[in-house]
């Protein structure tokens, strides 16, 4: 979809439209990750945009996060905000490309930005990149699918995409979304 094509994303950001941005890490990230207490764990945020949940975690002590991004400019801000941040775990591309192994993929906003019809693609995907026993965590929404992005979706759906793939797969309701996001977020915990 042209749409979605790197140089949308890349003109979101140079127009400075990026209203799904917090300025910080997701509450409910941020709680999952205080939990946390493997700091080796190698860890892949794909869809990452500004990082601030590669921020957190690098300031936190954790020493294998990597961030891949469409766009060039965001990944920028990122290591200019924390230059401390190992520019090797940058990665500026496609995440149906991207290679590795990880025990930890984070979802924040890339599956809904994503056109739906590559839902099934994303999931498989995420299969391909996750280490035996690995899982994603993270932020799915879960509203009326509409003309987005952002894509909504709901918990029955996403699970024709990732239960095939995976032994467990849990969405629960957010109980710490920010105001704008209450009662439209849903935890989702998907593992190998």
């Amino acid at each position: 979809m042209e749409k979605l094509s790197k140089e949308f994303w890349s003109q979101r950001y140079t127009d400075d439209s990026t209203g799904w941005d917090l300025g910080e890490i997701s509450k409910p990230i941020k709680a999952y990750f205080n939990q946390v207490e493997n700091k080796e764990l190698e860890i892949l945020i794909p869809g990452c945009g500004n990082g601030h949940e590669a921020e957190y975690l690098h300031l936190q002590g954790f020493s294998n996060v990597h961030v891949l991004d469409f766009a060039r400019a965001p990944l920028d801000a990122l290591t200019h905000r924390v230059p401390s941040f190992p520019k090797e775990n940058v990665h500026c591309g496609d995440f149906f490309e991207h290679q590795g192994k990880y025990d930890l993929i984070v979802e924040q906003t890339l599956f809904c930005a994503i056109d739906p019809s590559l839902r099934k693609k994303y999931a498989e995907n995420v299969k391909r990149l996750l280490e035996p026993n690995g899982q994603l965590i993270g932020l799915f929404f879960e509203f009326e699918l509409d003309g987005g992005p952002p894509f909504g979706g709901d918990r029955k759906e996403y699970h024709t995409y990732f239960d095939p793939h995976f032994s467990s797969v849990q969405f629960e309701d957010c109980y710490n979304s920010i105001k704008p996001r209450e009662g439209r977020e849903l935890f989702g915990i998907i593992k190998f």
